[in-house]
């Protein structure tokens, strides 16, 4: 690789990060989520996966989440508080890796504008403690069209 190569590169890697860094600091910040606890609270009440998804934006490994296999009646709901986010009647198989769903529950979530891997996004996350649920993107099913797929490990289940 010749040096031009590798100063190009390397900036460019350089300026995703800081631009990752500054949206994850961003997100970080309290205000306006009924549920604020400290970073020393969210790490006693989460795995180490679970704070790097929810609290600094992380995502899973595809095909790895349990929930991915999960077909009972019931709902999904935020790892962090608790909210309910989604019934198991919109799940569906979108052969990504990450459980999938068409349409979230009335007042679950709440999204933000995703710019940090150089292509637009648009980030779901709990709108009760701001949790980084996954994203949502326009290639899902009728009747909405919508795909919001989710990190199985920002999710619980309970059945019903």
């Amino acid at each position: 690789m010749s040096r031009r190569a590798f100063l190009t590169t390397a900036s460019a890697f350089a300026v995703a990060g800081v631009f990752s860094g500054v949206r994850r600091a961003a997100a970080a910040q309290p205000g306006g989520f009924e549920v604020q606890l400290s970073p020393a609270e969210w790490h006693k009440r989460l795995t180490p996966e679970q704070f790097y998804i929810l609290r600094e934006q992380g995502t899973e490994r595809p095909f790895t989440s349990p929930l991915l296999n999960e077909h009972r009646n019931g709902v999904f709901s935020c790892a962090g508080c608790a909210l309910p986010l989604f019934s198991s009647k919109t799940k569906f198989d979108s052969h990504t890796g990450w459980p999938s769903f068409y349409a979230p529950l009335e007042h679950a979530i709440a999204t933000t504008r995703d710019t940090s891997l150089f292509e637009e996004r648009t980030e779901v996350h709990c709108r009760r403690c701001g949790g980084h649920l996954g994203h949502v993107f326009p290639d899902g099913p009728p009747p909405t069209g919508l795909r919001y797929c989710m990190d199985g490990l920002a999710l619980t289940f309970k059945a019903v």
